[in-house]
């Protein structure tokens, strides 16, 4: 089978049901997934070379994230998508809810906001967080104008929550603090820590 298939080469490419501008917001949406997907595989690989105690459960958590955001890309690659024909459900959203809610228990309170890094593994994971914040974004500006599936923006939301969280996990792993930012106040009280 050739990779290469030329039918690209005048700036249009396929989805299903249609033929489209390789700008097409449509396309940027699940092409910004792909980088994604790429990053948190970057992030999964530097994990697994490394014995680093305590550390199975997250990289488990990022090897099913790859399969998830290729659902998201999948559900998005339909032009008219059918509710029969999508794969990402509210339970995976859920999902990443405990799995936020799991790794906080064992995480010093927040104080400030945190500015990325720490650990190299923190690091890789802010930039997870920030991609996903733009895969979400050109989402949400595809479904202004396009049929989107609601279920792939709420999982782009909370998985978004979760990079954070598991940067933060990441740093406590890796026995490394979190870089509080400077010039800010202490803007999260202990009051909303514990409610």
């Amino acid at each position: 089978m050739r990779i290469y298939t030329r039918t690209g080469d005048k700036g249009t490419t396929s989805v299903i049901g249609a033929r489209v501008s390789k700008d097409d917001a449509r396309v940027e949406a699940y092409g910004t997934i792909d980088e994604l997907n790429s990053l948190v595989g970057q992030a999964a690989a530097w994990l697994a070379e490394r014995e680093i105690n305590g550390s199975g459960e997250l990289l488990e958590q990022l090897y099913q994230i790859q399969h998830e955001l290729f659902d998201c890309g999948s559900d998005l690659s339909y032009a008219d998508p059918k509710p029969e024909q999508l794969k990402v459900e509210a339970s995976m959203a859920a999902r990443l809810e405990e799995w936020i809610d799991r790794h906080e228990e064992g995480l010093p309170p927040l104080q400030r906001f945190i500015l990325p890094g720490g650990s190299p593994l923190a690091a890789q994971l802010h930039v997870c967080r920030t991609v996903c914040r733009r895969a979400e974004r050109r989402t949400v500006t595809m479904a202004s104008s396009q049929a989107c599936p609601e279920e792939v923006v709420r999982y782009l939301n909370r998985l978004s929550d979760y990079f954070f969280t598991a940067a933060r996990k990441a740093n406590v792993l890796l026995s490394v603090p979190d870089v509080e930012y400077a010039r800010g106040a202490n803007v999260f009280s202990r009051r909303s820590q514990t409610e």
